[in-house]
């Protein structure tokens, strides 16, 4: 299973990228204004943190032949980029358009099995359904997620499944065991979830024990 990062941040991203557990980095344009300076250096930049990775980033306009043109235009930005595209309707031809110029695109916002089936259908690399926000209006994200795996194993479909609005570290394990391909997770709760208490206790244990020899070199 792969992790990816739901943040602009870079520095954040360089700390991840250095331990070889990050996958790819899932930016949009909250993550780029928060972040503040150029977005278009600041994408490059994660770009060449993570080569061998994915790095989506989001449209930013609405009319669907602006939409086009702009995406055309993100994916030059670098070889690893993935273009984010709302699932809407009005965008479904556009998104047929760049899968037949092989443009890597990641179908954001997706709520529905439906949704995610006619993505599957037109081909793209990802879609992204998202469960945090299904869980704030008393839906079942997670449900969405393990559906969504059934249905594209069930038809062979090569799209992978990109669980995203990960909340909590029991979201994250839920999506671990849901068969979804990838997680974009928040830097803080990848922080907790790769944490534990007694994992620092134990390190503290077996440390006093050692100190304990007075052996100053070993082996």
């Amino acid at each position: 299973m792969k992790i990816f990062l739901d943040t602009a941040d870079i520095s954040t991203i360089k700390q991840w990228a250095h331990t070889g557990i990050i996958d790819g980095v899932t930016t949009n344009p909250t993550h780029l204004s928060k972040a503040g300076g150029d977005p278009k250096k600041i994408i490059k930049e994660i770009c060449e943190l993570l080569l061998h990775g994915s790095v989506s980033v989001e449209v930013t306009e609405l009319d669907p032949d602006i939409v086009y043109a702009q995406a055309k235009a993100i994916s030059v930005l670098a070889d690893n980029i993935t273009v984010k595209i709302p699932c809407h309707s009005r965008y479904f031809e556009v998104i047929k358009r760049l899968v037949d110029e092989d443009i890597s695109l990641n179908i954001t916002l997706i709520f529905t099995l439906t949704q995610g089936l006619a993505m599957c259908k037109l081909g793209v690399d990802y879609i992204s359904p998202f469960m945090g926000r299904l869980d704030d209006i008393g839906s079942s994200g997670i449900k969405l997620v393990q559906d969504m795996a059934n249905m594209r194993d069930t038809y062979s479909y090569n799209t992978e499944l990109l669980a995203a609005s990960i909340r909590s570290v029991d979201q994250l394990h839920e999506v671990i065991l849901a068969g979804a391909d990838i997680a974009t997770v928040p830097v803080a709760v990848l922080e907790k979830a790769v944490s534990h208490p007694l994992t620092d206790k134990g390190i503290e244990k077996f440390l006093a024990d050692w100190q304990a020899l007075g052996i100053r070199k070993f082996p």
